[in-house]
């Protein structure tokens, strides 16, 4: 028995291990499947959408066939007295004879079936629920698309605080290495303290920025772990680098895609808050119609001195009911008139709103494309730009080694370079943030 105890605890602490160390890996599309079925906020919409469903059914419901029971009891302990005029039994005018109706004790069950058979308002109700789930469809839709764009900015970001760091240890090697020769030849007495200063002042911001980039680092990732489910301190890992990335979405076939109104996510939303403003409109003019319902009522009582009426020798008397309900609105102090007409108000207000976001898309469409364009011919400029100021970095280094150069002239260089570095690396961010941007306001997908 010890040995089967001491066996499953050393089988639950390796499981526990194995679940603590579990990394995870994903490519920019595997984050974002993985952040559309565990993002906090798509498991809600996925639950909005059902509880639509279900809301619909709840609504079809109440125009179908309706049973109620219900049994009751009652033991008289006192019973009433009534009081029968004395002439009914022979007696002088003027007397009362005391008498009491029934036995102490009944019991009764009955059961009642009722049907809708006409009402306006059910007949709107039930055109509402189907609206309503279309409302929570696109509603999923939308937060799928905004989780998308979260993820790839989140993604973009991790790779540029991983670049960045890559960059600036490479550059902060370099400086030490210049600043090891310069304070050599300035003990020598073969320099100046100033070429020396010069390559400290550079070499402390470099570290500065290193530090601050490693601290964005572990930011940058534990962002993009809430945003795909994770526990923020999970071990994630990407398998993408951030220039690959970028040249992958580099896609000018985008910008000559014609924007299709009912595809994008918002004018689908504001188009349902108009058929809701309609269909509301509807259902005050519904409420001026009459309603018709029936009903049928079958029960049976039994009366009794004693309790027994679980037992055969007990009498039951059945009953039945059928009947009809019309309920026909006459005069409401003019109170539906008023209802029904906000209701129109509303409906044009809607109607309004969703011609204004309609010229806001084309707008939305029309910069989206344009920082797209933009952010491409910035990081070719960048590109380029980098590939010359590495080139003047790296001959002012040698002019400096040389004695050809000033150290302040080197550090223009350096600064010159270090710019460019981090130019060239916000580029491909860019280009990678627009084009989802761009893809959101098309409603494609990567």
């Amino acid at each position: 028995m010890k040995n089967s105890f001491l066996a499953l605890l050393m089988l639950l602490t390796v499981t526990w291990s194995y679940a603590q160390e579990q990394t995870y890996s994903f490519t920019l599309e595997e984050a974002i499947n993985f952040a559309i079925e565990n993002n906090y906020g798509a498991i809600n919409a996925d639950r909005d959408l059902l509880d639509a469903q279900k809301q619909k059914w709840e609504t079809i419901a109440t125009g179908l066939p309706q049973i109620s029971g219900a049994v009751s009891y009652q033991n008289q302990l006192k019973q009433p007295v009534s009081l029968l005029p004395g002439e009914l039994a022979g007696q002088e005018p003027g007397t009362f004879i005391p008498i009491v109706f029934s036995q102490p004790q009944t019991a009764s069950a009955t059961a009642t079936l009722k049907q809708q058979i006409f009402d306006g308002s059910y007949i709107v109700g039930i055109q509402a629920t189907k609206a309503f789930i279309a409302y929570s469809d696109n509603n999923k839709e939308k937060t799928e698309l905004d989780v998308r764009k979260s993820v790839v900015e989140a993604y973009g970001n991790v790779l540029l605080s991983q670049e960045s760091i890559t960059i600036l240890e490479k550059n902060k090697a370099n400086l030490e290495k210049n600043l090891f020769e310069t304070q050599k030849l300035f003990e020598n007495g073969l320099g100046d303290e100033e070429s020396v200063e010069q390559l400290q002042i550079t070499l402390s911001s470099v570290e500065n920025q290193l530090k601050n980039s490693l601290r964005l680092q572990s930011i940058t990732l534990q962002m993009l772990n809430l945003i795909m489910g994770l526990d923020i301190d999970a071990p994630t890992q990407l398998k993408e680098n951030l220039s690959d990335l970028a040249q992958a979405q580099i896609r000018l076939d985008l910008l000559n895609e014609d924007l299709v109104m009912d595809n994008n996510i918002d004018f689908k939303m504001v188009d349902n808050l108009n058929q809701q403003r309609e269909l509301e409109l509807k259902l005050q003019k519904s409420l001026a119609l009459p309603t018709l319902n029936a009903f049928i009522n079958y029960g049976s009582t039994s009366y009794s001195d004693r309790f027994n009426f679980l037992n055969n020798e007990a009498e039951w008397f059945d009953s039945s009911i059928l009947g009809f309900d019309l309920s026909i609105p006459i005069f409401s102090s003019l109170g539906r008139s008023a209802k029904t007409a906000r209701a129109k108000i509303a409906l044009e207000k809607a109607r309004t709103q969703k011609s204004e976001t309609e010229q806001s898309i084309r707008l939305q469409h029309q910069t989206a494309k344009s920082n797209y364009l933009f952010s491409i011919e910035q990081y070719n400029t960048a590109s380029e730009n980098l590939a010359l100021a590495e080139r003047i970095e790296m001959k002012n280094e040698i002019k400096y080694s040389e004695g050809l150069a000033t150290s302040f002239e080197l550090r223009q260089a350096q600064t010159q370079l270090y710019d460019a570095q981090q130019e060239y690396l916000q580029s491909m961010v860019e280009v990678i943030n627009n084009k989802t941007t761009l893809e959101t306001v098309l409603n494609s997908k990567l």
